[in-house]
């Protein structure tokens, strides 16, 4: 039976990477922060599950503690590592620089340092992201950005995933670790925490459905940044297919079709049987329904340097290892709006 390290397995990702892996007969183990309050709502119920707790083991750890780390690879042996731990918030990682580095370059080399010194037959695999490229308006290629187009990364997080990009290859060069990047774009799903952009949007939609006069406005940044969006089952899957691959190698995983927050509000007004129109423009621009202000922008919610375009061209991982998504643009809608309307209208 292969065994399975997660970091981050507390997450959108680690959670259906988890359930994934348990069905496909793996033992997973998983790194759980230990903090004062509980975090693991994401992954509560495989603890109860009788199909899943035989197989599925959590560990104290933190990615930030390399003693810890070398603990866990040591005693538990991996076949496969995936490092999915991270302070993956693009906005917040301007507020707190040292520790978005701390957790998300540092901890990649430490998790590398104990495959080599404790379990250097074990795949590794590196969440890299697509906010590596930065996504500046007039450096947009046309097909999307693929595994030779040059990075530019335009936030403390994705310098810091960038230089866990280059230490992974590094050390794969290095020390002929099979340490492989994925280079995901943006992927939701219910399970998305509640102050990224699409959860945020749904969720408020949930208020909405249930309270429509009495749920004040929906507070949002650029409404006109463009992102390609996915849902984390089809780029989890494709996480277990890259440490399949007969070599490590990295890969672009992407759908290769890019929206616009605003376009996934209207998404989500047609979900729910609503027509919303727009007014004003820049900072003054409002989302009307039925009369009533919906949306609006607040400038708090903008970033420092802001990425304007993501479109991902994922032809490698399709025609090398088979992988395609399953889930539409809206599919991927659909299945956060049920998950937010339940119980509320």
């Amino acid at each position: 039976m292969k065994k399975a390290l997660i970091t981050g397995i507390t997450g959108q990702d680690g959670s259906y990477l988890t359930e994934l892996l348990i069905e496909k007969g793996y033992e997973v183990h998983g790194i759980v922060r230990r903090i004062s309050t509980f975090n693991t709502k994401r992954i509560d119920y495989l603890f109860h599950s009788r199909h899943y707790n035989k197989k599925f083991f959590t560990h104290y750890g933190d990615l930030t503690d390399p003693n810890s780390i070398n603990r866990l690879v040591l005693e538990i042996k991996p076949d496969e590592i995936y490092n999915l731990a991270a302070q993956s918030h693009v906005k917040v990682s301007f507020e707190i620089p040292n520790y978005t580095s701390q957790v998300d370059a540092l901890g990649s080399l430490y998790v590398l340092e104990a495959v080599r010194n404790c379990c250097p037959e074990c795949k590794v695999y590196q969440a890299s992201t697509s906010e590596m490229f930065g996504g500046i308006k007039g450096e947009i290629p046309k097909e999307g950005y693929d595994e030779n187009i040059p990075f530019h990364p335009r936030s403390p997080y994705g310098v810091s995933k960038l230089f866990g990009y280059w230490i992974t290859r590094n050390y794969r060069e290095a020390y002929d670790i099979f340490g492989s990047n994925g280079i995901l774009f943006n992927h939701e799903s219910p399970r998305r925490g509640e102050t990224f952009v699409t959860r945020k949007i749904t969720k408020w939609c949930g208020d909405y459905l249930a309270n429509p006069w009495e749920t004040p406005p929906l507070q949002l940044g650029n409404l006109n940044a463009y992102r390609d969006w996915g849902h984390a089952k089809d780029f989890v899957r494709a996480m277990w297919m890259i440490l399949q691959a007969p070599q490590a190698d990295d890969w672009v995983v992407s759908t290769g079709e890019t929206y616009t927050v605003k376009d996934f509000v209207e998404k989500c007004f047609d979900w729910m049987g609503k027509e919303i129109h727009w007014e004003g423009e820049g900072i003054n621009e409002v989302g009307i329904v039925d009369d009533k202000k919906v949306v609006s922008v607040n400038p708090k919610y903008f970033r420092p340097t802001e990425v304007d375009f993501l479109l991902g061209n994922s032809r490698k991982i399709r025609e090398e290892l088979g992988w395609k998504p399953e889930y539409s643009f809206k599919n991927l809608v659909e299945d956060m709006m049920e998950n937010d309307s339940k119980n509320r209208e």
